[in-house]
């Protein structure tokens, strides 16, 4: 029978269930071409309106990684390991991470994202360093990991193609926060990229695409029991994302932070604490360390030796960006050069925060796309964070804003006094490490 896209976006869109072989026929027409990017727009909206089933979200998943290219790594038992976030406001863990967990003995090959929405993208933070290649060629690929143990990359070419078309086709048609869709596309080059585990960091909160706590719950529990059944186990950490990870919002901005952190200048307590727990399950469920405490002994060794500094560096090397990255890093790097401070609008205590207005405000400062063809600003972004909890007084600075023109610094500057609530009374502790999925 002839294939007919139309007629798979109808059944969807009139909330049927799509056989395995419609779901198939599908995703092989968006990645060779055949498709147009209205069907696979169509396509998607119908998705997030109607849902799929866990049976069709297994069928998407295998389908988009088996619409190119799958990797198979050396068999010299070194474990492949990666972690991926579904997105959140100041998110910089995979630049930490993967250096850190190659210097732990793991192999990480980490096929990241550009950012969706309002969250940043771990490639647009990357393309902020001069030289570093986010789309080398597969060989390349494979030979970087080789040679530094990891490397953060784009999709090549050749993996999951269909998945890269329709995650671009997903951050402008507001449908990103589909469940099968989330799943599909985390998993898909996952699978294709040859991983041995997976640890996920599922974030909820006012920054997260998932907003409250039960779908966020139903996203986990998604990514691990698809992961499962595809062969690929995983292992999800629901995290908090009411304010934002780290002391900066922004690509390059985030990129210093991070090398500061790997180099030990500086580690906000939140970022550092999501990094050692999403590491240790990572190690543990690998089986590279028997309990939680001695794989953050490790993680933590690696960082205060600097060996995860220097991995880091090596992967920058050699996917074409500087050699003395770790060490002249705001030479390499470009800030945009307005700077306003971002005074408290009260004297009190710094409550709450409506983290996605934040990463809003980024964008429309040039750091994130509205449309697919945006370029981006990597320059400008907010930096020295104060985090909830701090008490500050009327007129205090809060954050900054890092701009290339005065009249979008002060707009920056009212978007996040508007995002800031203050009371009177210190707020509750929490922590950033809300609940664990594994099965």
């Amino acid at each position: 029978m002839e294939f007919f896209p139309q007629e798979v976006i109808r059944t969807k869109r009139d909330g049927k269930t799509l056989s395995g072989k419609e779901i198939t026929q599908f995703i092989n027409a968006m990645a060779s071409g055949a498709l147009e990017d209205s069907q696979a727009a169509a396509f998607a909206m119908a998705v997030y309106f109607q849902g799929m089933s866990r049976d069709e979200t297994g069928a998407l998943t295998l389908a988009m990684a088996n619409s190119g290219q799958r990797l198979f790594w050396p068999d010299n038992d070194q474990v492949t390991l990666d972690k991926h976030s579904t997105g959140g406001v100041g998110d910089k863990v995979s630049l930490i991470l993967a250096p850190l967990l190659a210097s732990c003995g793991a192999r990480v090959p980490m096929i990241a994202g550009r950012g969706l929405g309002h969250t940043g993208g771990t490639l647009d933070k990357l393309d902020s360093i001069p030289g570093y290649d986010t789309q080398p060629s597969l060989e390349k690929f494979q030979a970087v990991v080789a040679q530094a143990q990891c490397a953060i990359v784009g999709q090549t070419a050749e993996l999951a193609p269909a998945d890269r078309k329709l995650y671009a086709i997903r951050d402008v048609t507001a449908t990103v926060e589909s469940i099968p869709l989330i799943t599909a596309s985390v998993l898909s080059k996952k699978i294709a990229a040859g991983l041995d585990h997976l640890v996920m960091d599922v974030k909820v909160g006012s920054g997260a695409f998932m907003k409250d706590l039960d779908s966020a719950k139903a996203l986990a529990t998604s990514l691990v029991e698809s992961g499962n059944k595809a062969g690929l186990p995983v292992r999800a950490l629901l995290t908090d994302m009411n304010e934002p990870l780290g002391l900066t919002v922004g690509n390059t901005l985030e990129v210093l932070e991070s090398i500061d952190f790997l180099a030990g200048k500086q580690r906000e307590s939140r970022l550092l604490e999501v990094t050692l727990e999403l590491g240790a399950a990572a190690l543990e469920m690998a089986g590279l360390h028997p309990d939680s405490k001695m794989a953050k002994t490790a993680l933590l060794t690696a960082l205060d030796n600097g060996s995860a500094a220097e991995t880091f560096g090596r992967m920058v090397a050699a996917l074409g960006g500087p050699t003395d990255l770790i060490e002249r890093a705001e030479q390499h790097l470009r800030v945009a050069s307005v700077r306003r401070p971002v005074t408290a609008g009260a004297t009190g205590y710094l409550s709450s925060c409506d983290a996605q207005a934040l990463g809003l405000a980024v964008m429309a400062l040039g750091g994130g796309r509205k449309q697919r063809q945006d370029r981006i600003d990597h320059s400008v972004g907010f930096r020295n964070i104060l985090p909830l909890g701090s008490r500050v007084e009327f007129g205090q600075p809060i954050a900054e804003v890092v701009s290339n023109d005065p009249e979008s610094a002060e707009i920056a500057c009212d978007a996040y006094r508007s995002a800031i609530v203050f009371a009177s009374e210190c707020p509750a502790p929490s922590s950033v490490v809300i609940s664990q999925v594994d099965s």
